[in-house]
């Protein structure tokens, strides 16, 4: 018989009788490429040899190494683990043929041998054997498939929340790289604190890499904010200021929308839970990132732990960044100025424990503002 690739598969037969392999030889030979072991040492040799046998036949009953011990060792082999075994046998046991099918056997010959069971059998098992590498092979492109659509989906899902956030970046382009920055000092804080007992709810698993990715939208409704007010050089007047604190339900609620018309008319509860879970967490942000320990923050006046997790990160970092950066009108401030600031606020605006997390990693906070800093 012949593979796909035209050439004729191989066939190890295993006997310690050199008649036996001649009746063997005999009968398959006209069919398959034959390989003969006339004992178990030298049919684990030859079970290495390339090419590696499509099946072998094996007998049991051989001084030395027997039939067993021959199959336990070569299915303890990844080489040789997947190749099928019919042992031949003149034994006459139930015990011994449980023995063998426990051990990984795919199937049983007794002597004497009859040549038409003998190709039938042969046959059967190498077509089964091939037909298990070709589903193994077809899962295993599946797999790929399946991690490559993935790959691209999130890569897609990336891009667009990139766009998005650049899209209100360039509405206000005295930021600079304020998203890259922002978003890395939120890693930094996430990560700190993903195992902290009063923080691992909010950041384990999954649900990190959600407040990670999402944080770049934290200032997507200042797309909601007149030019006027968004780009003005000098300070905002104080009817100004309360609609620039807009921005953060602008931003939640188009965040809200879009999960409005994505759920609608659809189905799909699974399909569409993580994602949900994302949007979730990214309107969280939004909606959140001006709140303040206190309750002195906005919109919501939120206090306390009723400001979500990743809106308590966010807002460190957002106020990090602007003390930090360079703008038109002021110069960045030094490290140990930032952190006397943000001490200061300590359980007035910050939470207490995300600026403790913040003075363990500050070298890292000063190392990405200075890797990334605007031109």
């Amino acid at each position: 018989m012949k593979d796909e690739n035209g050439t004729h598969q191989t066939v190890l037969v295993v006997d310690d009788t050199p008649a036996n392999l001649t009746v063997l030889g005999e009968t398959l030979r006209p069919h398959y490429r034959v390989r003969a072991a006339i004992s178990g040492e030298r049919a684990l040799r030859a079970a290495m040899l390339e090419p590696r046998p499509d099946l072998i036949l094996l007998d049991i009953m051989m001084p030395g190494m027997d039939g067993h011990e021959v199959l336990s060792t070569l299915k303890a082999d990844p080489l040789t683990h997947d190749i099928p075994v019919i042992f031949v046998t003149a034994m006459d046991s139930t015990d011994s043929e449980a023995l063998g099918l426990s051990l990984g056997a795919v199937d049983y010959i007794t002597k004497p041998l009859n040549p038409d069971v003998v190709l039938a059998r042969v046959r059967t098992h190498i077509e089964l054997a091939k037909a298990r590498e070709r589903l193994h092979d077809q899962n295993a492109w599946l797999e790929r498939e399946i991690e490559r659509r993935m790959r691209e989906n999130e890569l897609i899902r990336d891009l667009s929340l990139s766009a998005l956030a650049s899209l209100a970046e360039m509405r206000d382009p005295e930021t600079g790289h304020h998203i890259l920055r922002t978003q890395s000092f939120v890693e930094l804080l996430a990560r700190h604190l993903a195992e902290h007992p009063g923080y691992r709810a909010a950041l384990e698993g999954e649900r990190l890499e959600m407040v990670v990715r999402s944080a770049p939208l934290h200032d997507i409704g200042k797309v909601g904010i007149p030019d006027a007010i968004l780009l003005k050089p000098g300070r905002l007047t104080a009817e100004e200021f309360e609609l620039m604190k807009t921005h953060p339900v602008i931003g939640a609620e188009a965040i809200s929308r879009a999960m409005r018309q994505a759920a609608n008319g659809r189905d799909e509860a699974d399909e569409l839970g993580r994602a949900f879970a994302f949007m979730e967490t990214a309107r969280e942000i939004a909606l959140g990132h001006h709140e303040r320990w206190d309750g002195s923050g906005y919109p919501a006046g939120l206090e306390g732990d009723r400001i979500p997790v990743s809106a308590r990160l966010m807002a460190l970092a957002d106020v990090f960044d602007a003390l930090s950066s360079r703008r038109v009108y002021k110069e960045p401030m030094p490290i140990e100025e930032v952190t006397r600031i943000i001490v200061a606020e300590r359980g007035r605006h910050f939470d207490p424990t995300v600026v403790d997390a913040f003075l363990t990693l500050r070298p890292a906070f000063a190392e990405i503002a200075q890797r990334f800093a605007d031109a």
